[in-house]
């Protein structure tokens, strides 16, 4: 994310991201923990931060393989290898749960995630805040007209290239 809170530049551009790709133990660590992905649409089929690299087009730059539930109200004909496309949020999640076992579900997407805090199926929020100023784009959180949702923080890491956040959604 930006300093300023937007996880992707305007029309979802996410090449902004590319100088903040440097190995990342946290990354790296959440990555390994990870046994599924929930993703939004528009961040599903958006841009790449990877793009021109030898992991474009791969969850994480190639650095995790596994199931993906794509949460759309028009899937595509065919699905890629690993990837599901659901259009109930519910459905979604269960799917992600029970392919991720006991590992977690990493949620990608702005929408989905709010979406997920909503619906209380939402635990935790882990960010890296990388060390630029976007000035539009999507937010990490938008919710017009306002809402309070609170979070406690349970870990904090600075590492090049971002700034490490992890917290914990409180009901």
């Amino acid at each position: 994310m930006s300093l300023d809170g937007f996880i992707a530049g305007p029309d979802g551009d996410m090449t902004w991201m590319a100088p903040f790709l440097a190995p990342d133990p946290a990354i790296d660590a959440l990555s390994a923990q990870t046994g599924a992905l929930l993703v939004g649409r528009r961040t599903f089929g958006g841009g790449d931060p990877y793009e021109g690299t030898e992991g474009e087009g791969e969850a994480f730059g190639g650095g995790w393989s596994g199931p993906q539930f794509v949460l759309t109200h028009d899937p595509p004909r065919e699905a890629p290898p690993d990837v599901t496309f659901v259009s109930d949020l519910r459905a979604g999640v269960d799917a992600a749960l029970a392919a991720a076992g006991d590992k977690l579900v990493n949620v990608l997407g702005a929408d989905v995630a709010r979406q997920c805090l909503e619906a209380g199926l939402l635990d935790e929020v882990f960010v890296g805040i990388a060390p630029v100023l976007l000035g539009d784009g999507v937010r990490l959180f938008d919710h017009p007209g306002g809402t309070t949702v609170r979070l406690e923080r349970i870990d904090a890491a600075l590492s090049a290239p971002a700034t490490n956040l992890r917290f914990r959604v409180l009901r």
